[in-house]
């Protein structure tokens, strides 16, 4: 995608800006207004969070709708919701897994396989192969991945990084020098609130 925009927006930078931003977040281009599924999202405020003012919004909608290929891409944009932020808050571990992009599909099939010989509940799966872009896998499982998994996972062919994003401090001592673990700094708050009650 970020080669079409390329294409399409090289003479355009801050146009390109709000493109991006639009892709990224899932926002649509439909007659002459953005949305967020079907509500739509003022110009004013989009045009602060992007950083442009709101004249730039209006000559990108006005491209993008003039533009075929484009204005096919936009109106079908629709954001992806997705359990990844909340997760550790609901005491789940989200795997945030970096691969090497030739090694993407087989990689991906591995860890679904090793989670499921280990009967790991898995409660959503997202990936990205971008070309632009390092190769990703997001697994949010229920509960807590146990450490021979942990391990496992590690030794796939073209595996670069794993970020455990867990509620649980104690996975901190599985870390090595390609790994990394989160904790949902909510629920460490928490914690220390009822122990000192």
């Amino acid at each position: 995608m970020m080669l079409i925009l390329e294409a399409y927006f090289k003479n355009y930078p801050a146009r390109r800006k709000v493109a991006e931003f639009l892709f990224e977040n899932g926002l649509s281009v439909r007659n002459g207004k953005i949305y967020l599924k079907n509500v739509e999202v003022p110009i004013s405020e989009l045009a602060r969070a992007i950083g442009v003012n709101r004249k730039i919004i209006y000559h990108t909608i006005e491209y993008i709708e003039k533009t075929y290929p484009l204005k096919l891409i936009f109106e079908r944009l629709n954001p992806l919701p997705s359990l990844i932020d909340v997760a550790p808050l609901m005491g789940w571990e989200v795997l945030e897994i970096d691969v090497e992009k030739e090694n993407y599909q087989r990689a991906f099939a591995e860890v679904m396989r090793i989670l499921a010989e280990n009967e790991v509940p898995v409660m959503e799966v997202f990936g990205r192969n971008l070309r632009e872009e390092t190769s990703k896998i997001f697994i949010v499982i229920d509960g807590t991945l146990p450490v021979e998994t942990f391990a496992k996972i590690k030794d796939i062919h073209g595996f670069q990084r794993l970020i455990l994003h867990t509620p649980e401090k104690e996975k901190e001592k599985l870390v090595c020098n390609y790994c990394e673990v989160k904790y949902c700094p909510k629920r460490v708050l928490l914690e220390a609130i009822t122990q000192r009650l």
